[in-house]
């Protein structure tokens, strides 16, 4: 498969241009060093419309118990930020969805703001997510990125005030990922009574796509969430299933489950 310029810059509007998205994020390594390659295509198949990889980290302060482990298990398992880059040039050319790269800032410090974008263009790659990066302090790597034609995504909280808002309307470039929930990631028996609220203020402020994520387990929550937004992001609950279960079978029904929910 080959990739280009404009295609890249159109996968993600294309996913939310089509219906309701469905992103499932995936650590990358956990909890083998080939998940990703095998599930990713899957996933596809079985209807998501973006994935993210997670980049491990030793401190990730967002997460819950269950991303927290995944991502100590892939580090154990040797992944390093190379390893990320290599597995996303390979998914490439196994996928046409888009793939972003979700992970904390100090590894993209630590590689080179413009040496990251450079490699993750070439290898496919049309955004970041990076939970502990706010505009106020986002200007170098919103610039590489614009210069390597990847958007960069930021987050909104439930208790984000106006300005927070308007700030991540301007800035961010993609979508705009909005949690679902004030605290870690994880699944949750039930969303925020707020929420409706919450994605009505941003909606206010862009025409940028809003996507739901942190606590969303199953098709009832999905449903909800996909009422009010433009798309749905599914983690911890994914990472459980393909623990649970190797052959995937659980994560394909997961998967197909939140699909129809969404579509209603």
């Amino acid at each position: 498969m080959t990739d280009s310029t404009s295609s890249r810059q159109g996968r993600i509007t294309q996913a939310f241009a089509r219906h309701k998205a469905l992103i499932a994020y995936l650590t990358i390594g956990y909890p083998k060093l080939d998940t990703c390659l095998e599930l990713v295509p899957r996933l596809e198949e079985w209807g998501c419309d973006i994935v993210e990889l997670g980049i491990p980290f030793s401190d990730p302060l967002a997460d819950g118990t269950t991303i927290q482990e995944a991502s100590f298990q892939a580090l154990q398992n040797g992944i390093t930020p190379q390893k990320c880059l290599e597995t996303a040039g390979k998914l490439r050319k196994k996928v046409s969805l888009p793939l972003l790269f979700m992970g904390y800032y100090n590894p993209i410090l630590n590689y080179g703001p413009e040496a990251f974008c450079h490699v993750s263009e070439m290898a496919g790659i049309d955004g970041f997510i990076v939970p502990d990066l706010t505009p106020d302090e986002g200007a170098e790597l919103e610039a590489a990125t614009q210069r390597h034609k990847l958007d960069l995504i930021y987050l909104l909280a439930p208790n984000s005030s106006d300005s927070r808002i308007q700030l991540v309307a301007e800035h961010s470039r993609g979508f705009i990922y909005l949690v679902s929930l004030t605290g870690v990631t994880g699944p949750r028996a039930e969303l925020s009574s707020e929420l409706e609220r919450f994605v009505s203020r941003v909606r206010s402020r862009t025409k940028l796509p809003l996507a739901v994520g942190f606590g969303i387990a199953g098709p009832e929550q999905a449903k909800r969430a996909a009422s009010v937004a433009d798309g749905v992001i599914v983690g911890s609950r994914l990472i459980q299933l393909i623990k649970e279960d190797s052959s995937y079978h659980k994560v394909k029904e997961f998967i197909t489950g939140l699909r129809q929910a969404i579509e209603k």
